[in-house]
């Protein structure tokens, strides 16, 4: 899934609240129990935001491994942590890297849960996040396929526990104009999968994985549809349920043969410096939970 052409104020993002504590770690599994309980006891739980990342393990095509949303995801969270203010209550959970997926299972390798069980397993996940006492939870994704599911596990967590939870998928977050502008209207539109975007930041990030020798520029249907129809191409009025081969039989739309390196190290930056920024604003957002 590829990134948004949408638009970053040069605002700078709010800084974290006075006197706010740090934890020993940025990361959930590396803090202890005791570190927990002084955290509940002080108030710093309560003014943690807890993130989920959630990503897939499943085809992009002949050119590019199975992992690409985990890497790409974890390339920005990467690339995020030294923008993070100091004083910023956040942890990172365990990445979920196997995620809902069924849209690619004609292709050999995906992996994929069903949705009762992606649904179950964020919620449980969750659940213990409210039991250390975090009352914000981010979800941050890293796969297009999964986006509804977040929303029915984000107001699961709000009823049964308390908690204010966002999702957010990297590829959605405000990217700078002369950053998004790097890549066609329509390639921001149709090239949703292994296209260049996602090529280009696999370029940066694991150049050793990537078989631009395959690369090419796959056209998708939804084009076809835009040009023929008023309501059913305008990509918004009507969606269609799709496996990946309606869109191409190769597994992947876009032109990822004009990905370069450098287009993706941009992107990713960019993208890590709007997750900063959602990071600090929702630290500053006070919680309407329990109102």
């Amino acid at each position: 899934m590829t990134a948004s052409a949408s638009h970053s104020s040069a605002t700078p993002p709010p800084a974290a609240a006075p006197g706010a504590s740090a934890w020993p770690s940025r990361h959930w599994a590396e803090v202890s129990a005791h570190d927990f309980a002084l955290a509940q006891t002080h108030g710093l739980a309560a003014e943690t935001i807890a993130v989920l990342p959630v990503a897939a393990v499943e085809q992009h095509g002949p050119h590019l491994p199975l992992n690409v949303d985990a890497l790409l995801l974890q390339g920005v969270i990467d690339a995020a942590l030294p923008q993070i203010d100091a004083s910023l209550p956040v942890l990172f959970m365990p990445p979920q890297s196997i995620g809902f997926s069924t849209e690619h299972i004609s292709y050999p390798g995906t992996l994929t849960l069903s949705p009762s069980t992606i649904i179950a397993l964020w919620t449980e996940l969750g659940a213990c996040v409210a039991r250390a006492g975090v009352r914000k939870l981010l979800l941050l994704n890293g796969h297009g396929g999964q986006v509804s599911v977040m929303d029915i596990v984000a107001r699961e967590l709000r009823v049964q526990h308390g908690l204010m939870v966002y999702s957010a998928s990297w590829f959605s977050l405000p990217l700078p104009d002369d950053v998004s502008g790097q890549f066609s209207a329509q390639e921001h539109r149709f090239g949703i999968h292994a296209g260049q975007v996602e090529t280009s930041m696999m370029l940066h990030l694991a150049p050793h994985l990537v078989h631009m020798e395959r690369a090419q520029n796959w056209r998708s249907t939804s084009q076809d549809r835009a040009e023929r129809f008023a309501i059913l191409g305008n990509g918004r009025s009507a969606k269609m349920g799709w496996a990946i081969e309606d869109y191409n039989p190769s597994g992947a739309v876009g032109d990822s043969a004009s990905a370069t390196a450098d287009q993706g190290a941009r992107v990713v930056q960019a993208a890590a410096a709007s997750l900063a920024r959602l990071l600090a604003e929702l630290h500053a957002l006070e919680s309407p939970v329990g109102r």
